[in-house]
């Protein structure tokens, strides 16, 4: 199969012509080319008619132009490559071998351009070199058209060198170039381009700032959205908690007064109080609760109505309660820590700070009972013994006591 290309081995480059191979090697000084059978890519910009020749060509020109439509005409480009000039190029090139070898290189030489539109270049920033090279690749035809190859080679890796062409190449006339006030005129319109240009590029980075800023906020609300209905659950959750508690320190309290009630019945010599006399609206619930078995307090209900007792014996003194019970927390956390340690597990009893704290109040020294202490040596210490040491008892009174310290309705009922 005929080729269709010729592959540059250096760079990879495809190219149409035995020509453009030739004009890639003078540019590039390669030499290595080989047939391909890969088309040249033929990209058309479907707005100006520009073709490009791969990918990111017609990505540069999307981004000098704005313009993304392209049409793919590779197909109808792609012709088998003719290597025909090449030979005949290269039977020249062997005569001349045989005939001239004396013959000297010709000497490349500066090409002419217009002096004003060059000055005018340079008035606007550019260098020599890239000035006379885009007046000399764009005919010396006006300031704007050199201007537009600089924006479209601007990439390129010779922009700045300076362009040669042949000592005894003639130079095609120089068209007139601008008068000084049409080149203002021409150089502001330049400007105000570019100021347009720059002004919509700044207007759309705004709107993609303003986008950004928009899905940021959002994504905060919804955070923080997240955030307070995580909080108002939790708030929820620990007011259900409260009440509870609430409901079943009324149900204590209430128990409690029936039990005073029957005991101070009992020892003035007065028979039961019937319920049914005493609740004649509810006789069958009364009579229903009365076969219920009586379930017996477990140590951490014990432990709890201790601390509520101590609380409601002392209710004036908010701040001796407090301390009474972050003293109890401490003793029942060290011995829990160090079981092993005798010091922690046995308290004197005549101890001036103990008694400031815990032993003068009603029910401090009934909670440390609770949770497995004894009294020794003629009722002198409180010692709890290793063998004793139960760290379920320990783990009910550490949590029954930061629920007394935390919770601000303990003991209040």
């Amino acid at each position: 199969m005929a080729g269709l290309s010729l592959k540059c081995g250096d760079c990879g480059t495809l190219l149409r012509s035995v020509e453009e191979a030739q004009e890639h090697a003078e540019l590039t000084k390669h030499s290595n080319f080989s047939e391909s059978t890969e088309a040249v890519l033929n990209l058309v910009c479907s707005s100006c008619g520009k073709p490009c020749r791969s990918k990111t060509e017609s990505d540069l020109h999307t981004k000098r132009t704005g313009h993304s439509e392209f049409v793919d005409k590779t197909s109808e480009a792609s012709k088998p490559i003719s290597l025909e000039v090449q030979k005949a190029q290269q039977m020249d090139a062997d005569m001349e071998e045989v005939g001239g070898a004396s013959n000297q290189p010709e000497e490349m030489v500066v090409p002419e351009v217009d002096k004003k539109l060059l000055e005018e270049l340079e008035g606007m920033g550019f260098p020599t070199a890239r000035a006379t090279r885009a007046l000399h690749y764009s005919g010396n035809v006006s300031l704007e058209a050199a201007v537009n190859w600089v924006v479209e080679h601007e990439n390129d890796a010779d922009i700045d060198e300076m362009p040669k062409v042949p000592i005894g190449t003639k130079n095609e006339e120089l068209k007139p170039s601008l008068t000084p006030e049409e080149m203002k005129i021409k150089a502001q319109e330049l400007r105000e381009r570019a100021r347009k240009k720059k002004e919509e590029e700044e207007k759309r980075m705004e709107r993609e700032r303003e986008k950004e800023r928009i899905r940021v906020g959002k994504e905060l609300l919804e955070a923080k959205r997240i955030e307070e209905e995580n909080e108002r659950k939790r708030l929820l959750a620990l007011r259900k908690a409260e009440k509870e508690e609430e409901q079943r320190a009324r149900e204590k309290i209430r128990q409690k007064l029936e039990e005073d009630k029957a005991e101070r019945r009992r020892k003035l010599g007065l028979p039961p109080e019937d319920p049914a006399a005493a609740k004649p609206s509810a006789p069958v619930a009364e009579e229903k609760k009365s076969s219920l078995p009586v379930r017996p307090a477990t140590k951490a209900e014990q432990m709890r109505e201790c601390l509520r007792s101590l609380k409601q014996n002392h209710k004036d003194d908010e701040a001796k309660v407090k301390t009474a019970f972050n003293t109890l927390l401490t003793y029942a956390k060290n011995v829990a820590t160090n079981p092993n340690e005798e010091k922690f597990r046995k308290i004197r009893l005549s101890n001036a700070t103990f008694q400031a704290r815990v032993g003068s109040l009603s029910g401090g020294i009934g909670f440390l009972e609770l949770c497995g202490f004894e009294k020794i040596e003629g009722g002198e210490f409180l010692f709890l013994p290793r063998e004793k040491v139960d760290m379920a008892v320990l783990k009910s009174a550490g949590t029954e006591l930061n629920n007394a310290i935390n919770n601000p309705f303990f003991g209040v009922l």
